[in-house]
């Protein structure tokens, strides 16, 4: 827990957001909270920035999923916590969606990324401490705790990665060429765009790179590590929509 202790000031200090005092009377999974009284009319926080095992499968098929909702459960049940609300402070099924913070000071998405039992998963409103999750989640898996020891949640590559359609995945490898073409970026990492893996990047989201200084065409013979939800479009393909599903894995800076 020492590296959720390090983050904490940072986060406490940068989180530009609402925040509200809640008290946690019980979990639903390994990110969501159900809280004593409403906030802003809803009874449930979702914890944002994080992915758990078993989200919407029933926990007897995942051992991982009881382990994820019975951590959650022993950090947060009868807890009053503080609730940083950001810019989307709610999912498409009306939950609050923020960060919480025990008034002991314990973050919930740091202490759960430091027991390797969730992975980050941002979206491109929803980028809020993505940097420090990010540092947690490397750390657990290099340790090898939780759900980085289950091939389910391993990391994959630009050559395995065609196994995995249709799901959130982790995707380490090198980009072979980085190229502009109608209005998108296209990071190409085989000979042969049709089949090869592939991260595109749109113009809208094209956007958010710039803003936060983030040239994705100087990717090309960078290794990286990407991460979102894989489709089947010229081989395999993620959309890369906010600099935050990248992460740049060798030496020379950004």
């Amino acid at each position: 827990m020492i590296a959720v202790a390090l983050v904490l000031l940072l986060l406490v200090d940068s989180l530009a957001a609402e925040v509200v005092p809640a008290r946690v009377v019980a979990v639903e999974d390994g990110a969501t909270l159900g809280l004593e009284q409403p906030v802003r009319g809803a009874h449930v926080l979702r914890l944002a920035g994080i992915d758990v095992p078993g989200l919407g499968v029933p926990e007897a098929v995942d051992p991982l999923a009881v382990a994820a909702r019975a951590a959650l459960a022993e950090l947060a049940v009868g807890y009053r916590v503080d609730v940083f609300l950001g810019e989307r402070s709610r999912d498409r099924y009306g939950r609050l969606v923020g960060h919480a913070i025990r008034q002991d000071g314990l973050w919930l998405q740091g202490a759960m990324l430091d027991r390797g039992l969730a992975r980050v998963r941002t979206l491109h409103d929803q980028t809020e401490r993505a940097a420090e999750m990010l540092a947690l989640e490397t750390v657990a898996r290099a340790a090898g705790r939780g759900l980085w020891t289950h091939p389910t949640y391993a990391v994959r590559t630009a050559e395995t990665v065609h196994r995995h359609l249709n799901s959130f995945q982790v995707v380490e490898g090198r980009v072979r060429r980085a190229a502009a073409a109608r209005g998108r970026v296209f990071l190409n990492y085989g000979a042969d765009w049709r089949t090869d893996f592939t991260v595109a990047i749109a113009a809208p989201d094209l956007r958010r790179f710039a803003e936060a200084g983030f040239d994705p065409l100087a990717l090309e013979g960078r290794r990286i590590r990407v991460r979102g939800w894989v489709r089947s479009w010229n081989g395999p393909l993620i959309d890369a929509t906010h600099p935050a599903v990248i992460e740049v894995l060798d030496d020379a800076g950004r």
